[in-house]
């Protein structure tokens, strides 16, 4: 499998992923056709169909199979790397704007700090996936 970064890195992948979004967001759960993401982004579909086969190998989208038609969904799982790769910068950032707290009171702000950051993130992610959000 291809390292995460290295998938969303590429501009045409990440405008895919958050075409994807936005219909789910929108309230389309059966998924995207492929011409319909030719359609949004005015890209060919070779590139798109080669796009969607990078994502659907990071496991980043799903496809689902009517007859001669492929729809794609967002699957949000494998950005929780990329999620849990940032979240000690977006911490560590919040810091710099706290006052200085005493070395025992610091560490114990910092243990509820990540702990708060991750059950936000985890409360985000099982909303998202809900249907009519």
């Amino acid at each position: 499998m291809a390292d995460i970064f290295d998938v969303i890195a590429d501009g045409t992948r990440r405008e895919i992923l958050q075409l994807l979004l936005a219909r789910t967001s929108g309230g389309e759960h059966g998924g995207t056709s492929v011409s319909r993401i030719v359609a949004d982004l005015g890209v060919s579909q070779p590139t798109v169909s080669k796009h969607l086969k990078v994502l659907r190998e990071a496991g980043l989208v799903s496809v689902r199979e009517e007859g001669q038609h492929r729809y794609y969904s967002l699957s949000t799982a494998p950005l929780d790397i990329v999620d849990d790769w940032l979240m000690p910068f977006m911490l560590e950032e919040e810091q710099e704007e706290l006052p200085a707290l005493p070395g025992s009171a610091a560490q114990a702000a910092e243990a509820v700090g990540r702990a708060a950051a991750s059950a936000k993130h985890a409360l985000s992610s099982v909303f998202s996936r809900m249907p009519g959000r």
